[in-house]
């Protein structure tokens, strides 16, 4: 009798129909066929120094191709080393798929290696978790898993495989037998223990009958109807909440949007997304994922002041953005203007603030829905007149900086630095950003070029998510320029991935603002409570700590040497090298004012 193919096999099989092209992973024994099976299905496997790092790599993965990234991780101390940057996900609402191996189902609860209720731990910080049982559910729950990570709020998912039920059946029955006859050899009990051990590894590896067949046909045509439904509700929805607030729109005279990361969560949809906000031709903010969407210098995309734009408007219209702190919690928007939010979250929509229009939808085809109603209205020089004021007060900021990064400092000037990269990024380069304060400057300095080419935290402000995403972007963006803006803090979370990054050709270039500080938190608990305890770090040669790893380190430490590093930096890359710049920043108060708590 031919032998069903083991699981491992099955899983890469199924992720390959699913479209996945990497697994990201920290290798474990819990999970090697799934490693094995990927690699001879053609997924190119990366495996990192820290399974927080696989999990940052898939999210990237998702966000920059909108097919969710999968991780895989072993049993025990790999699951639960993911569990911050499963989080992050599930905050950032980005879908994607977590494998974490699993004890032998026969030694659940017996003191087996790394054998821990996994999903007790990570439950509440996913949309969906579920441990396999049988080797024929080991694909229809993966396929289970891509949907629901995808539909309605996107998130991440955890799919548990036990070791026995990923390794060839043969082998399992051999483990089986060794096992059943070490714990009742020459006894009674022997036989009882060795017919329960056939009879489990009978049920695990039997094959699927037409009634499995039958039932996983039924649930998808369910899934199917009840997802044609939706849409054509969503659809009508939309269109009526679209027309009313067309009609406000219209005699609006200074009208605001922000847009936000779910705006891009449907990549097909980022072109319409782009029309639409040129058809209304009115003033917008981009954050999140949303950075980049309409280029470098588009005239409808204000960066600066966003607080006194809000509290000035007097139609609001939030795009995939909740009123939580980054709004003041609504504050920042006047209660004399109306307020039209969309969303995909409940939570998110109602949150802190009651819209007037509330619209659960995604908000792109709401958007798109909008700009079909939109007729200008008896308003449209009022609107003319307030985008001319926004951009003048955009031009001002620019002047401010500009004249901020002339400053003459003892090392290297943070914001002149940022300035000087600004116009040295290629068309399609991308930005990873890790970090506090040094990642808040290049917040208002860097200017992504086009969409999906800005990755931050997102809400959960993560320290740490530069060295994964930054895989991610690279590996999906061949022959682009990826640059990982690192504060010095932060880079301690994750530099070790430049191993990872010489060990697989991947040609990226890391900053580090060394400014020998956690500064974004100093600045506030100097001030307020005169004592520096805990945020003092040192000058430390993190261009070393690069080179140890393979890379290549470049310090930069005179400001008249900027341009010069920043093109070897990019020189370099271009053959494959990681490159970081460890540049020896002085003290700023560029972001002085900001929040970080």
């Amino acid at each position: 009798m031919t032998m069903q193919p083991d699981g491992g096999a099955i899983v890469a099989r199924t992720l390959t129909d699913l479209e996945v092209t990497h697994l990201f992973t920290l290798c474990g024994g819990h999970i090697s066929p799934i490693l094995t099976g990927c690699k001879s299905q053609g997924i190119k496997v990366i495996d990192v120094r820290h399974e927080a790092n696989a999990v940052f790599a898939a999210d990237a993965t998702s966000r920059i191709t909108g097919t969710p990234g999968v991780a895989a991780v072993t049993a025990g101390p790999g699951v639960s080393n993911t569990i911050t940057a499963i989080k992050n996900a599930q905050l950032a609402q980005s879908p994607l798929v977590l494998f974490g191996g699993a004890s032998a189902t026969v030694l659940r609860g017996r003191g087996s290696l790394q054998d821990i209720d996994q999903l007790k731990l990570i439950s509440p910080h996913v949309k969906y978790a579920t441990s396999v049982a049988k080797v024929r559910d080991i694909e229809p729950q993966i396929r289970k898993a891509f949907r629901i990570a995808r539909e309605g709020v996107p998130g991440p998912v955890f799919v548990e495989l036990p070791i026995d039920l990923l390794y060839p059946e043969a082998t399992v029955k051999e483990w089986y037998g060794i096992k059943g006859g070490d714990q009742a050899a020459g006894s009674l009990g022997k036989k009882a223990i060795q017919m329960y051990l056939s009879f489990h590894a009978q049920q695990m590896f039997r094959e699927p009958g037409i009634p499995q067949f039958a039932s996983q046909i039924a649930e998808t045509v369910t899934d199917t109807v009840s997802d044609l439904a939706h849409i054509g509700k969503e659809s009508l929805q939309n269109q009526h909440y679209a027309h009313k607030t067309a009609e406000w729109l219209a005699a609006s005279q200074r009208p605001v949007m922000v847009l936000g990361s779910q705006t891009t969560l449907d990549h097909k949809y980022i072109d319409s997304l782009v029309h639409s906000i040129e058809t209304l031709g009115i003033p917008v903010y981009l954050s999140g994922m949303a950075r980049g969407l309409l280029g470098k210098d588009h005239p409808l995309q204000l960066r600066h002041k966003r607080k006194n734009a809000l509290r000035e408007a007097d139609l609001v219209i939030l795009a995939g953005v909740p009123c939580d702190f980054r709004l003041d919690y609504g504050n920042h928007i006047s209660y004399r203007a109306r307020l039209v939010s969309a969303n995909l979250s409940r939570e998110d929509l109602y949150k802190n603030r009651t819209p007037n229009i509330a619209v659960i939808s995604n908000p792109t085809c709401f958007l798109e829905c909008l700009a079909a109603a939109f007729l200008p209205g008896c308003n449209e020089t009022s609107q003319s007149r307030w985008l001319k004021k926004l951009q003048d007060r955009d031009a001002e900021r620019n002047l401010e900086i500009a004249e901020q990064a002339k400053a003459k400092t003892e090392h290297i000037n943070p914001v002149d630095l940022l300035t000087r990269l600004n116009k040295l990024l290629p068309d399609d380069s991308v930005i990873v950003a890790d970090g506090g304060d040094f990642v808040g400057t290049a917040a208002y300095t860097l200017q992504p070029r086009a969409p999906l080419k800005w990755l931050d935290p997102g809400v959960f402000g993560t320290l740490g998510v530069g060295g994964g995403f930054a895989l991610g972007a690279a590996l999906h963006n061949p022959g682009s320029e990826v640059w990982l803006i690192y504060g010095d803090g932060s880079s301690a979370f994750s530099i070790a991935e430049f191993d990872t990054c010489v060990r697989h050709g991947i040609g990226l270039i890391a900053i580090v603002g060394n400014d020998a500080c956690w500064n974004q938190i100093a600045r506030d608990q100097v001030d307020i409570l005169k004592d520096d305890v805990g945020t003092v770090l040192r000058h430390t040669d993190y261009h070393t700590v690069a080179e140890g790893f393979g890379g290549v380190g470049l310090l930069l430490d005179d400001p008249d040497k900027i341009e010069q590093t920043l093109k070897q930096a990019q020189q370099l890359a271009r053959q494959g090298k990681p490159v970081l710049i460890n540049a020896i920043l002085s003290r700023s108060d560029f972001r002085k004012g900001s929040i970080s708590v």
